[in-house]
């Protein structure tokens, strides 16, 4: 600055352009500064919140990945994962009685239970994909059609995968209860009940069915949750505890967001995905990478648009009879569906 005195006599300092274009970039970084602390001020602290989740499923991974990257501070909440493993319908319980917020997890799986009456909505989704059937080739199961009085292999008689290919035998003209035999076996033997003659082909989700595939040959992919009609169509959903969609609206919208924004970066950055993931499985980098390969990260509908396919895979589901006769798919999705962003 260079000194010069006003009219008054009193010398004051004077400001060079150099001098203003300086105070104007600090005054930039110091606004900003105080937008980020005026959010925070007028946000109050953030917003906790208990999600469930399976933390040795990779098609969950825009869990970790929201935490990790920041997205849930970003849309003000602090998220605490709850690792949970076991059966649906008690992971909907949790979250209907609020011991838990939300929960990802299958639509595949969820819908059945659902019916059941869990004070749970569904408010918005992550990505397609996640199950695969694939035939044994050295047993003559090459196609569909071929699955006529052959056995199936899953590791849960629940699965989504025997849900899922249920329904998309009905429609390639097979009855799955009569043509087909579902047997479980340990998700690990899959590959060994194929070998050993007692099962003809496998239905199972990935990174499993992956490295099953790696060391089985002869095991020859059949179809997939994104086969056909289904190419654009969710798999993992996003529910909440219906209190938090009554009581809190705004953070139930939060998550929503926050996991969509994390899909969209499991899509642009999957080698970054896989390393987030890792530290939650024992499968290799490069493996959990070629599984998010696979996975639609950009399919993640929400609004009319979700409920719309929650309808859809709930006249699936009762075209097999996982669903009661007397269930109206449009209602039961108006039911267990709530458009949080609008």
């Amino acid at each position: 600055m260079d000194s010069v005195q006003n009219r008054d006599g009193v010398e004051k300092r004077a400001w060079s352009r150099r001098d203003l274009l300086r105070a104007a970039a600090a005054a930039g970084l110091a606004g900003s500064a105080g937008m980020v602390a005026q959010r925070a001020t007028a946000a109050g602290p953030l917003r906790p919140i208990k999600l469930a989740w399976n933390a040795n499923a990779i098609c969950l991974s825009a869990a970790p990945v929201a935490i990790e990257r920041g997205i849930f501070e970003k849309h003000g909440l602090k998220v605490e994962l709850v690792n949970f493993a076991g059966a649906t319908d008690q992971l909907l319980e949790i979250i209907a009685t609020s011991k838990a917020d939300a929960g990802l997890g299958m639509i595949h799986r969820w819908i059945k239970p659902l019916e059941s009456g869990f004070d749970v909505k569904l408010v918005g989704s992550s990505h397609g994909g996640c199950s695969r059937l694939v035939g044994y080739a050295p047993a003559g199961v090459k196609e569909l059609k071929h699955l006529k009085g052959k056995t199936i292999a899953v590791s849960d008689l629940n699965s989504p995968g025997k849900n899922f290919f249920s329904v998309l035998l009905t429609k390639a003209g097979l009855d799955p209860e009569r043509d087909v035999n579902w047997r479980q076996f340990p998700g690990d033997m899959l590959g060994l009940a194929v070998e050993k003659g007692e099962a003809h082909a496998i239905a199972d989700g990935d990174p499993n069915l992956l490295l099953i595939q790696r060391r089985t040959q002869g095991l020859v992919d059949l179809a997939t949750n994104l086969s056909g009609e289904y190419a654009a169509k969710t798999c993992c959903v996003l529910g909440v505890s219906g209190a938090l969609v009554r009581n809190d609206r705004p953070a139930a919208a939060a998550l929503t967001r926050a996991i969509v924004e994390a899909s969209d970066f499991i899509s642009d950055n999957p080698a970054e995905t896989a390393r987030i993931f890792s530290p939650y499985s024992k499968v290799p980098e490069s493996d959990l990478r070629a599984v998010l390969g696979t996975l639609t990260h950009r399919s993640h509908p929400v609004g009319k648009p979700l409920r719309d396919e929650i309808e859809f895979y709930a006249r699936d589901f009762k075209l097999v009879k996982v669903l009661k006769p007397s269930t109206d798919p449009a209602r039961f999705a108006a039911h267990v569906y709530a458009d949080v962003l609008s």
